[in-house]
Parts: structure tokens; sequence; C-alpha cells
């Protein structure tokens, strides 16, 4: 700053009052800033010109903007008059007189150190050391100052101090460094080093212009991880406060203004150097946090050395306290008790690799989902590709089996300490966003370590970024980040330029054929080693099974579990007691565990039998011994029958659970109801839509016929008001979906296999018949049309007491018969016994009431099933009579005679 002088004054003038004030700030050798005490703000402040003397000029740099003007260099010892000021005055109170006031409002007076006149005079101090000059023009010798200030300057002079020594003072000008050519190359040059400076100027909390010693580099400083409200630059050149900027500004300023201080340069993004301000009193970053006047900005947090953590902690307690920028803060968390945002829990399953279930002490269960962290998922180009493919996220989203592995083998069983750091408002769908339900973002530890900063640092996961205001996030964010950055560095997992894994697992639920060749393969293997993937009921799981890389449905073997509710095409079938204990019972004790299982055989859909061990425990006893399940008459072949016999048995005798109304009956009572107990014919009318290949047949109910008939005609007046867009639906196996059959009309239909977009094989639900389409022929099924509204209506029947013929020719014969008798036409029904997939009926003409069956069997076009049910035996026996008289009058099957003796099986009969 250019030198600041006054005329010389015959004396104060009579009027001057002594004025108290703290030093602020020194311009120079001969003029400082002088600020009041805060009080409610930021306090005023004057600039104060020493009388009667002249210190040098400060260096000034050229006008931005003005290409002709130059740098002003320090005028020799105008460096040193202001350093010997700033030493002993920054920040002390001093007392000072105005003597004269210009036009311009420039005010001139005399300055002591203290708060009275006796302390030092700062005038006479700067003379005295020969770091001023005195402006002799003017004065008068009965002025006892300024008489005393030249007799200083003569002292000065002979001892040839200061501007009075030898050389002229060249040696005293600095060279002042206001540009830095790379700042980058600069700051890693310094390795991170404290290096000595002193604040020059404060622009606003967290911005500093600092002159770098010994150097003298005059560089602009953010703090860095932290951001303090600031001064907005108006249009009209006004600067406009954000709240609480001003106070933030005056907090530093106090502290840091023309202070010596260390500097750590951390980092330079953008041409912004970041640094951290280290001050003997403390760090000005944590202290700007801790009194609300910042707030941590995760950009150069990361570069911040001195402990990020340290920092979120500072500004963790001005929020809790609520003081200044956070006066209005709700924390994310506030709604919450105490046992709810800090408990410890077991966890049950692994949902993805972001979120699991646990089990509280109370016995709930809750979703808990990892703060601020994204699992892989799959974008652009990669998630359009094999659109005619059954996408299954656990095995195609590259890294999420990865993902999935690591949480269930750390995880599945343990207790961990769960800390809720947000619950997460449920959203609503978007245009390319899904809908959300709530969730409750926590952080997950075991044995000390935090499962999501563990999960990140292998690469298997990713850091959400947020808006700086979003204070929703993880209690640990710096630390996540800091693991992400690692994992970017060594190129682990989703960072990684390696080809990323392939999982080919092969899903054989459901698929006889390949069921079948697979059978005596586990049959041979002993125990086999796999992973619980999903338990449908206390004795139904899907098994992943790692060394043959392939999903099975398994059904334990030797019990009969009760069973849970679920849809059938009669609608939806109630859950048997104990049914949904038994779940939790099995989900509980193997769900995602390793366990080994013993396959015995399987069942005509597919699913394979056998024992499941986990830990040296057989599930299917655990399940008897906790009376939730009952011994089945297969289980007699086993090596575990006795077992299982002795566990029921006890919680018999206990009347546990499903044996709670358990009553022993004697021998003589069974046998006595069995005898007298006799068929029971309910028939009931029903229309009979579709006769398949092998003989069995769909139904619909008369009773509910009038009701499907008014839900097809408003489902088909809602479609053709809004027609469904063509191509817009993407079929799934299992989907229930509506379907344009050849008449052109719209019928609900489920999707049973996808060979491709112009291949979907579709049952239609309510009338048995099957066709492949084109999915353009297909759409979504409208929710007031569903099953739930109204269940299927096409229920699947057997003939009773007859045996299919096996033989094409002769099958073709009695379909073709049955087809032109009751196809499309009203019949009378009675269920007879059950079968394995459906029940077995006698089915009677609606106007004669002759038994469609036994006309079958008197034309020889079909032989009889014989029946052993004491029950049936009246029946059985005419159709025998009538097997009998066919094949006296050589009908049809019995045209070459009696065939059952010799090659039954080359005619394609069992006898």
């Amino acid at each position: 700053m250019a030198s600041i002088s006054a005329p010389a004054q015959t004396g104060p003038s009579p009027a001057a009052s002594l004025q108290r004030g703290i030093v602020k700030m020194v311009l120079s050798g001969c003029a400082i800033i002088v600020r009041g005490q805060p009080r409610g703000g930021p306090p005023p402040e004057r600039q104060i010109n020493l009388s009667n003397i002249r210190a040098g000029a400060m260096a000034r740099r050229a006008a931005q903007g003005q290409p002709d003007t130059k740098d002003t260099p320090d005028e020799p010892w105008a460096f040193q008059a202001r350093e010997f000021l700033r030493k002993k005055l920054i920040g002390k109170e001093v007392c000072f007189t105005v003597e004269i006031k210009t036009a311009l409002g420039r005010e001139y007076g005399m300055v002591y150190l203290g708060r009275d006149t006796t302390g030092e005079n700062i005038a006479d101090s700067l003379v005295n050391e020969g770091l001023a000059t005195v402006r002799r023009e003017g004065i008068r010798g009965n002025n006892p100052d300024q008489a005393r200030l030249c007799e200083l300057e003569d002292q000065a002079k002979a001892s040839k101090k200061g501007l009075w020594s030898e050389g002229g003072g060249t040696h005293t000008i600095r060279d002042v460094k206001y540009i830095i050519e790379n700042p980058r190359n600069f700051i890693d040059s310094l390795h991170q080093r404290p290096i000595n400076a002193i604040i020059e100027h404060v622009r606003d909390g967290s911005v500093v212009r600092a002159l770098l010693l010994p150097d003298y580099y005059l560089v602009t400083v953010m703090l860095s991880g932290v951001k303090c409200p600031t001064f907005k630059r108006e249009a009209d050149g006004t600067e406009s406060p954000e709240p609480f900027a001003a106070e933030a500004k005056f907090f530093t300023e106090s502290r840091l203004l023309q202070r010596d201080v260390q500097i750590i340069l951390e980092s330079c993004p953008n041409q912004i150097i970041l640094g951290t301000i280290l001050h003997p009193n403390g760090n000005i970053t944590e202290l700007l946090l801790k009194e609300g006047f910042a707030r941590c900005v995760d950009w150069s947090m990361a570069v911040y050395t001195q402990g990020a953590e340290k920092l979120r902690a500072a500004e963790r307690s001005a929020k809790e306290r609520k003081v200044r920028i956070w006066k209005d803060y709700v924390a994310p968390t506030a709604n919450l008790d105490q046992k709810d945002r800090q408990f410890v829990a077991k966890v049950m399953q692994v949902v993805n690799a972001d979120a699991m279930v646990v089990k509280l002490n109370s016995g709930e269960l809750k979703t808990i989902h990892l703060s601020s962290i994204r699992p892989p998922r799959i974008e652009g180009e990669e998630k359009n590709k094999d659109k005619d493919k059954r996408f299954r996220p656990l095995y195609d989203i590259p890294y999420m089996f990865e993902a999935r592995e690591f949480l269930r083998k750390k995880l599945i069983g343990k207790k961990v300490n769960v800390t809720v750091d947000y619950i997460r408002a449920a959203t609503g769908p978007g245009e390319s966003t899904p809908a959300f339900s709530e969730r409750t973002c926590a952080t997950v530890t075991i044995g000390g370590i935090n499962i999501a900063e563990a999960l990140v640092s292998k690469g298997l996961a990713t850091i959400i970024r947020y808006r700086q205001d979003d204070d929703q996030r993880s209690s640990h964010y710096d630390e996540l980040l800091a693991a992400e950055a690692r994992a970017i560095k060594n190129g682990k997992g989703l960072h990684s330029k390696k080809e990323v894994p392939i999982h080919r697992v092969a899903d054989i639920s459901g698929e006889t054929q390949k069921a079948k060749q697979f059978l005596p393969f586990l049959q041979r293997a002993g125990r086999s080693e796999a992973v619980v993937e999903y338990v449908f009921s206390g004795s139904r799981l899907k098994l992943y099974m790692p060394k043959e890389t392939c999903l099975i449905t398994f059904l334990l073997a030797g019990i009969e579990c009760p069973r849970s509710s679920r849809n059938m095409p009669g609608g939806m079938q109630v859950a048997e007691p104990f049914s949904d204990e038994a779940m939790l019972f099995t989900k509980e004790l193997v769900l995602q565990r390793e366990v080994e299982v013993e396959v015995e055989s399987m069942d005509k859909a597919g699913n394979f039998i056998g024992w499941l061990h986990i830990e040296g425990v057989n599930l299917s006893v655990a399940l008897v011994e906790n009376a939730l399940s009952k011994v089945h008459f297969t289980a007699e072949r086993s090596a575990y029958y006795k077992t299982l016999v002795s566990a029921e048995e006890s919680c018999r005798q206990r009347k546990e659970k499903i044996w709670a109304n358990y009553e022993e009956k004697p021998v003589e009572e069974v046998v006595h109801v069995t005898e007298e107990k006799e068929r029971v014919a309910n028939y009931r009318a029903v229309y009979v839509t579709e006769i398949c290949d092998t003989l069995h047949f769909y139904t619909q109910d008369v009773e509910t016929g009038g009701q499907l008939e008014s839900l097809m005609e408003t489902m088909r007046a809602e479609i053709a008001a809004q027609p469904p867009v063509e191509g817009s639906y993407a079929p799934r196996r299992g989907d229930i979906c509506i379907a344009k059959f050849a008449d052109g009309e719209w019928y609900r239909a489920k999707v049973e296999k996808v060979e491709s977009p112009a291949k979907v094989h579709v049952f239609y639900i309510d009338y048995g018949n099957r066709e492949v389409v084109s999915s353009t022929r297909l759409a979504a099924m409208p929710p007031a049309f569903g099953t739930r509204i109204l269940p299927a209506q096409a229920t699947e029947h057997a003939f009773a007491f007859i045996q299919v013929p096996q033989d094409e020719d002769a099958r073709a014969d009695v379909v073709d018969c049955i087809v032109r008798d009751i196809q499309n036409s009203q019949c009378l029904m009675n269920v007879e016994y059950s079968g394995v997939t459906c029940p077995h009926v006698t089915i009677q003409f609606g106007d004669t009431k002759d038994d469609v069956g036994l006309g079958l069997v008197k034309e020889g076009l079909v032989m009889v099933d014989v029946r052993k049910e004491k029950h049936l035996q009246k029946i059985v026996t005419e159709y025998l009579n009538s097997q009998e008289s066919a094949k006296s009058a050589r009908l049809n099957i019995w045209r070459y005679g009696d065939f059952r003796a010799d090659d039954a099986d080359e005619f394609g009969y069992r006898r």
C-alpha cells in the first residue's frame, strides 16, 4: 500500500478525546485498522494514520484488466516497518487520539499500546528503529511530541538504524510473486510439509490470501474439506452476504488475519489451491465447523490430511447444538428412539449387494440397506442386450454375484451392530426410475469392521454422490470415499480393466427332461455341496449347486410339512396351521447357508427329493423334532426312519404345535369307520371347454360362468377404449397376461415358455387350451381383471377308473370320441379320488345322465384302471363287467382277443 502521512501538527486538538480499539490489520508502517468489540455481529472498524511520520509504501500488484499498468515494488524498509507494527500490534488493544480528519474522511492521530497514553507511543518506536521518517515541514519547537520525534530520528541516524543504514536498503525490497506458473508441481514439490506464512487477507470464512515465506509467494488458499457462507456479487457490482457470511469472515479474521501461521498445501484441482492452516491456538477448519460457521464438503474432504473424521465430528457437534447455519437443522434420525437408532441384530438373508434382512431381539424381521453405497448395476447398451433372455440380476449383472457372496459368507447367521444413518422416504416411479418403498439405511459393523467399507474396498460396490446440502448419507462417508479411491487405484472389481466374470448358471427347476438327465449324476455323487437360495415353504427349497453351476428345486424327503397358501386353478389355497412357523424355522436354519444334500429321487414336476444336512443337523429330523412336520410313510426305506419316528412320538405325546389337537383313537374304531365308508355321489354342473391328447380335460363351473362372462365383456370394453401398445410387453415365464386369440378377442392367459419374441407358449387360464403366439399379441394384465378379482376358471381333471391307451392311434380314437361327445357341452361331474396332478372324476351327459367313461369301456376304447378302495368297489365292478362285455364282443382294442397276458407292453397297456 502507498505510504500514508499527514502534515506535521503543532499539537493535539483540544477537543481530541482518547479512544480505544483492537488492532485488526496493519496496512503499512504508518497506517492501521482498528476495530471495536463485537456485539451481536462483526464490530465497526476505522483506519488510523500516524501523525507526523512517513513510512515506505508496500508493494502493489498491477490492476487486473489494465495491461498498461505494472506491479509496484516495495519501497526500501517498507515491509520491515509493516512487520514491526504487525508483530507488535495485531490483536492487541490500543488507545488513540484523532488529531485531524480530512475532507475525504481520512483520520490522523497518535496511537499508544495499551489502554492509556502511558503505553508505548507507536510513532516514537518506529522513528527510533529507523523505520519511519519525521515530517519536519511546519514543525514548531514548542510542541514537545514533535521535538521528541526529531530527537529520536537524529539518534537513529547517528546509530545508522534502518533507513539510515548504509547501502540504500535495496536488500529489504521483496520479490513478491503473484502468480505460480505450475501450481500443481509447486504443491507436489512441498510434499505436504507445513510452510510458514502470513495471512494477508480474508475473503470469506474459508478463503484467505496468504504470503508464503521465505519466497514471498502471494497465493489464495481455500480451506480443505469445508465451505463457509459467501458474499455473492450482484449484477450491479454490489455484494450480498449469505446468512452468517459476515460473522464467519469476522471469526476467521479475528483469529488469523496478519498472524504468523503454518499452511499445509494439500492439492490443486482446477487451479484452486486447497490447504489447511495451522495456528498455535488450533485448527481454524475444525473451529469453523464446531461453531456452525461452515459445512463439510466432500469434493475437498478427500485431500484433507489432518483426519476427516475430526471435521465430521465437529460438524456433528454443531448440528446437535443447532448453532448458526444449523439453527433449523433436523437430524435424519430425529424421529427415531435411541433403541431404533443403534441395535444388535442377526443377519437372516442378504437380499443383494447393498441390503439384508436382520432379525431383531424382539423377533421382528427388518430390511436394512447399507448407507451411501450403490451395488453393481448394468447400464447403457448392456441393459438392452439379450432382451429375449430372462434377466437374472444376481448372475447377469457383473460382480453382483461376487458382492452377494462376499456379504453372505461374512454375515449370514452372525450378529452385527447396526447404526441407522437415515430413513430414505418412499419415491414414486419416474420416467426412467422405478418406485422405491421407504428404506432404512444404516452402517453395519461386525468385529469392528464396517461392512460397506470392506465391500467398496474390494471394488464390489460404488459410492453415491450427494448434493452438498443433502445430509442423508453414511456417518462414515469419508472412509467410504477413501476405500473407493483405493479400489480404483488398485483396479479392484468393478474398477478392473480385466474381463468381467461370467456366471452361466442353468436353472433346471421345473425342467423335467433336464432334471431326469441330471438325476443319476446327483444320486451317484452321494452328499453334494449346495447353497440354499430361497425357501418356498418348510420343506421346499431352491438350491444353488456350485460345482454343477445350476439351480434346482429340492423337496425334503421323509416328512409331510404343513402347506403354505398358494394359487391353485380353483383359487387361493388356504395355508395349513403352522405352515408359516415351519417356513420361518427352515429359513432361520438354512437360508443362504452352505449345506450338503443327498438326492434320492425326483417327482413328475422335475423337483429333486432327498435329505438336507447343515452342520450335522438333518433338516427333516429338525422339523419333526420341533413339531412342525409329520413323518411320511416314504421314510420307512431310509436310514433316518427310526430317528424320525422317535422324534414324532415324543412331540405327539407332548401335544406340541401340529399335534396340539391330536387324540389317539382305538384301532377297532378306525376299522369300523373304514368299513362303513361309501362312495359319495355329489354331481355338479360343469361346462367342458378343452380335451387334451392325454385324455385330461378342462371344465368351468356353471355357477360362476356368469361372472366370467361379465368380466370378459368389461375387460374387452376397457381394452377397446385404451388398446395396449403393440410390442410394449416383454413376456416372462409364469406371467399372467392377456392374449389375443385367433378369433380376434382378448383372453386371460399364463406364459408357460418363451422361446423368442415370435414364439411364446401361453395357456388360456379360463378355457384350458394352449397356443404359441407372437409377443405382439400379448399385453400386461389390467389389475382390475386379474386372478385376485376372479380366479382362473379352467380346472384340470382326468377320467376315473380308466387307463389311457399308450398306442397313438388308439388314443386318437378315444380323444375324437370324447371331443365329439362332450367338448363345449354342459355335463355333470363327480370327484372320485385324487391324482398326482389333478382330481380323477366321473362325467355324466347332461341330458341322459349316462356315464361317459363307462360308455368308453363298453365300446372297447379303453381298459379299466382297477382301484382297491373299498368304497369304490361297487362302481369298479360295474366298469369291469362292461369291459368283459366289450371283450366278448371283440370291440375295438379287443378285436384280437385278450392281449394282456403276453404282450400288453407291446400294445401300450399295463395290467
